[in-house]
């Protein structure tokens, strides 16, 4: 039989796992975007929430037509010729139970705007992103995948020129 002791421990554990696991059940994070037609990764995207409200950015395209630092040629306003690296490319979405909805997302390879829904499955692992006209029925499905950052690999610590044998202060 557990003591007491045990139990109170086994307790603080799976109560200080809820956090982590709300936190991976959340759209807010970064995600490897892929094209539901082709099934290739197109870019990778931050979603941030502000207020209980999500908008995402685009941080780095990984697949373009246009090469290497694509620019929104198709979009009308303030994104016309910008940058798609640094866009806001989502905004306006608000929680209603497990799925994000009422704002818009925008598809920069042909500068349109639909509206939005995104929901977290699998888990927390994938992400439904569906973009659509007037209703839901009309319109495209994505599944987009949770990506971690690389860590930048640590610069090795600077060793002492008094620490390094020289060819004139070498011991034999």
């Amino acid at each position: 039989m557990p003591s007491l002791r045990q139990t109170l421990v086994t307790a603080a554990l799976l109560l200080a796992s809820v956090p982590a696991l709300a936190a991976n059940l959340s759209p807010v994070g970064t995600w490897k975007t892929i094209d539901d037609k082709t099934g290739e990764a197109k870019s990778i995207v931050r979603i941030t929430e502000h207020n209980g409200v999500l908008e995402g950015t685009v941080l780095t395209v990984l697949k373009s037509d246009q090469g290497p630092h694509p620019i929104c040629d198709k979009c009308d306003g303030a994104r016309h010729n910008q940058p798609i690296e640094g866009m806001n490319f989502m905004w306006g979405l608000t929680r209603d139970g497990d799925v994000w909805d009422g704002g818009k997302i925008l598809d920069p390879k042909t500068g349109r705007i639909y509206k939005a829904k995104i929901k977290v499955i699998d888990g927390g692992k994938n992400l439904k992103v569906r973009g659509y006209f007037g209703f839901s029925l009309f319109g495209r499905t994505q599944i987009w995948h949770r990506y971690e950052m690389p860590q930048p690999a640590a610069a090795p610590a600077a060793a002492s020129s008094a620490a390094q044998p020289t060819s004139g202060n070498m011991q034999r």
